[in-house]
This record gives C-alpha cells, sequence and structure tokens, in this order.
C-alpha cells in the first residue's frame, strides 16, 4: 500500500519539476553542428559579451561564430552522452577546429572543465 502512494508522490514531483522548466516547453531539436568545443571561466567575468551583457561563468552560455544571440543549443559530449542547453550570448569560438565556447558552468555539466575540450554534437533547440 506505501509503494503505490510513493510512486503517485513522485510522479507529482517530476511533473512539478517539468513545469518549472522553461526548457520543457522545446519540442524540437535539430542537429547542426559538431567538432571540438572549449570553455572560458573566471578570467573574462564581468567582461561585456558581444551581445553587451556581463559574462557570468555560473550561467549555462555559449559562444558560436554565427548563432543568433538568445538561441537554445544542446551541447552532448560524444564521450560521455552528457549533454547541457546553453544560451548563446557571444561570439566565438576564435581557436581554429573549435565549434563552441561554452561557460564553466556548461563545461561542468557536460564533463569537459578539467579537459578543457571535448568532442560535442549541437543540436538547435525550436520551441514551435
Amino acid at each position: 500500500m506505501l509503494i503505490p502512494l510513493l510512486l503517485t508522490a513522485s510522479a507529482a514531483a517530476q511533473e512539478v519539476e517539468v513545469a518549472e522548466n522553461p526548457i520543457a516547453d522545446i519540442v524540437d531539436e535539430t542537429e547542426i553542428d559538431g567538432g571540438m568545443a572549449s570553455y572560458y571561466g573566471n578570467e573574462l567575468a564581468g567582461n561585456r559579451t558581444a551581445s553587451g551583457e556581463r559574462f557570468d561563468p555560473g550561467q549555462l552560455t555559449a559562444a558560436h561564430r554565427s548563432l543568433p544571440f538568445g538561441t537554445m543549443v544542446r551541447v552532448t559530449n560524444t564521450s560521455n552522452g552528457d549533454s547541457v542547453v546553453v544560451r548563446i550570448n557571444d561570439r566565438g569560438p576564435f581557436s581554429r577546429g573549435r565549434v563552441i565556447d561554452v561557460s564553466q558552468a556548461a563545461a561542468r555539466e557536460i564533463g569537459m572543465h578539467r579537459s578543457g575540450t571535448a568532442r560535442v554534437k549541437l543540436a538547435l533547440l525550436n520551441d514551435d
């Protein structure tokens, strides 16, 4: 009798979690790119990004050469399958062979904060 009650409580908690997550409204993903990612950390904290906002290494943001500012992108580390959704707010990376620079917080989410780089897949999130 206790197990069904726990399962119901767990399902209700998950529904609340999804309702509070703005990414849950995203209904479609389109794979757009892949390659090497890097991250930038505390040394640039407070500097202005190309979009005009101040860089915060604790936010889930990223730099991309051409995607519009505000674009939401899922970045997936191909070596471990971990992914994170970031918002494009800067231009870059300017290192040859890199496709995206993510914030330190995003790098932690996908397990690349120690190595500094990782092979990733990028998917554009569509909110149709």
